[in-house]
C-alpha cells in the first residue's frame, strides 16, 4: 500500500492538538540538528499549535557551522523562534574536571564524550522548556525526534535523545519520515541530507554498520534482506533492548 504522507502528518498534527488540549498545554521545545527528523518534527509543531507555540534549539557542541545554518533555514521557512544555545563551553568544563579522576586517552574517553553531548542538550532543552513554561504562564513540552529505524535498532543515548514528553515521529521509517517532510515542504537540504550524529564525525549509516531503507525492510519482512545485514540487525535490536526497559525488582 502507497503510503500516504498528507493522511498522515494529519492524523500526528490532530494527535499533537488532542493531547495538548487534554493536558492544557502550551509549547513545544525541541532541538533543531539541521536534519529532517527534526527538520519534520518542527513543521508538524507549527503547523499543530502555531508558529508563536514553537521554540527550536541549536546546541553546538564542538559542531560543525553548517548544522546551524540548515537549523535556520528550517525556521526561517516555518517562523518559530530559534534559540542558540553553545554547550561547548559546559563540555570542556566537564572534561576538565575529568582530569582529576586520571589522564585517561581519547580511545578511552571516546564513547562517553560522545553520549555526554546529547545528554547535554537534553538537560539544556528540560532547563529551557522550564524556563519558558515560566515566562509566557503555560506549559512547554520538549518533543522528541526519533524515528521507527533509529529505536529499532536503539541508535539512541539513554538519558539523551531517548528523553523527551512526546514523540511524533516514532513509528515512522526514514523513507516515511521524508515523504511527510516532503508534504510540509521541509527545505531540500535539509530532508535530503546525509543523516549524522553532529558528534562523531561519521555518518549514522556508517556507526550502524546498515542502512536505513535495509532496516526499514527487516522491519517489513525480514527474508527480503540479505543474511549478514540481517545479522547486523538483529544484533543491534537484541544488543539494545536494555535502552528500553528498567529492571525493577518488586517485592
Amino acid at each position: 500500500m502507497k503510503f500516504d504522507a498528507e493522511k498522515e502528518a494529519n492524523n500526528i498534527i490532530e494527535f499533537i492538538r488532542k493531547y495538548y488540549k487534554e493536558n492544557n498545554l502550551g509549547g513545544a521545545i525541541l532541538g533543531i540538528s539541521g536534519g529532517k527528523d527534526s527538520g519534520v518534527v518542527a513543521a508538524l509543531f507549527t503547523k499543530a499549535l502555531g508558529k508563536e507555540n514553537v521554540i527550536g534549539v541549536t546546541m553546538p557542541c564542538h559542531s560543525k557551522e553548517e548544522s546551524k545554518i540548515d537549523a535556520k533555514l528550517v525556521s526561517d521557512y516555518y517562523g518559530f523562534n530559534l534559540i542558540n544555545f553553545d554547550i561547548t563551553n559546559v563540555f570542556d568544563t566537564f572534561k576538565d574536571e575529568l582530569k582529576n579522576l586520571g589522564d585517561f586517552t581519547l580511545q578511552q574517553t571516546n564513547n562517553s564524550d560522545i553520549n555526554l553531548k546529547p545528554r547535554l542538550r537534553m538537560s539544556t532543552l528540560y532547563y529551557l522548556a522550564a524556563l519558558y513554561s515560566n515566562l509566557m504562564g503555560k506549559t512547554y513540552l520538549v518533543a522528541g525526534t526519533s524515528n521507527k529505524c533509529e529505536l529499532f535498532v536503539g541508535y539512541f543515548t539513554k538519558g539523551g535523545d531517548s528523553v523527551h514528553d512526546i514523540s511524533p515521529i516514532a513509528d515512522f521509517t526514514v523513507d516515511e519520515v521524508i515523504e511527510i517532510g516532503k508534504y510540509l515542504k521541509v527545505p531540500n537540504k535539509v530532508l535530503f541530507k546525509e543523516p549524522n550524529d553532529d558528534l562523531s564525525n561519521q555518518t549514522d549509516e556508517d556507526k550502524l554498520g546498515v542502512k536505513y531503507k535495509d532496516i526499514a525492510k527487516y522491519m517489513e519482512n525480514p527474508d527480503e534482506v540479505e543474511i549478514e545485514k540481517r545479522k547486523k540487525i538483529e544484533y543491534l535490536h537484541k544488543m539494545n533492548q536494555h535502552k528500553f526497559t528498567i529492571p525493577t525488582y518488586r517485592r
